[in-house]
């Protein structure tokens, strides 16, 4: 497994960590799965306020699925960069077809853990390649892109987000960047340096994304109040320093887009 790969640990310690605490995000699935596959992370990549700002995105984007589903039941629900997620075990599918997809070696390692059905499938592919004629015949797609973007060139990311727009007739997206000044920064400092990768990119303006043939719609917030409230005390303080306001903001975005 490359050294992108193995980010997938980074959110999957997080995930677990919260579960085992009750808080933010139950997902016993991760408990599990850390147990069994536990990666030795060393550093920031351990660090409990990057676990709960996981959780926290982990637990927006679910909440955004959920709703996207219950508008549509028709929709193909779309998943890249799966990597050891649980989305499919916290949300189910509510009928609706599932595809996780990711590189041929995590797929691999994620079928250890999970069956594929009649309504959830597995595709071992890069996500700048995926042969959209393999997932679903076209119609209305809900594409949640968790902690993606930023391995992607912003070539690379329009021209993926191209073929998905191209494929399907409507489509919803939710999907994090760093911004550019995040990019470059995390060349010196950021967790994902503990596993040896230094090269991300950043979009700052949302709608250069646009050229893609979908809309900007929103912005969201990856640690709404319902969520940091869930912590308490010097923990609750120090999370709020690190991850909430400005200074955050002009690291971390959470777009929404549709076609």
């Amino acid at each position: 497994m490359d050294n992108i790969n193995k980010t997938l640990y980074i959110p999957l310690r997080g995930k677990a960590f919260v579960s085992r605490k009750g808080i933010i995000l139950n997902d016993p699935k991760a408990e599990e799965i850390w147990a069994a596959e536990g990666f030795p992370l060393k550093g920031k990549s351990r660090s409990r306020w990057l676990a709960y700002y996981m959780g926290m995105r982990s637990a927006v984007f679910d909440r955004w699925l959920r709703q996207q589903m219950e508008a549509d039941p028709e929709a193909v629900v779309v998943h890249p960069g799966c990597g050891l997620d649980s989305r499919i075990a916290r949300v189910g599918t509510q009928n609706h077809i599932w595809f996780d997809i990711d590189f041929p070696d995590v797929i691999a390692q994620r079928g250890r853990h999970y069956d594929a059905s009649g309504s959830y499938n597995m595709l071992g592919s890069d996500i700048r390649s995926v042969n959209w004629s393999d997932v679903a015949a076209g119609g209305n797609a809900i594409v949640v892109m968790e902690g993606v973007s930023m391995y992607l060139s912003p070539d690379e990311l329009i021209r993926t987000l191209s073929r998905i727009c191209g494929h399907f007739e409507k489509v919803r997206i939710l999907m994090d960047c760093y911004s550019e000044f995040a990019a470059r920064a995390s060349r010196y400092k950021n967790p994902i340096n503990d596993v040896g990768v230094t090269q991300v990119y950043g979009i700052d303006d949302p709608k250069l994304l646009e050229k893609a043939g979908m809309r900007f719609v929103r912005e969201h917030d990856m640690t709404p109040p319902e969520l940091t409230d869930t912590l308490t005390g010097i923990e609750k303080k120090i999370f709020k320093t690190l991850f909430v306001g400005s200074v955050a903001a002009k690291m971390y975005r959470l777009y929404e887009f549709r076609k």
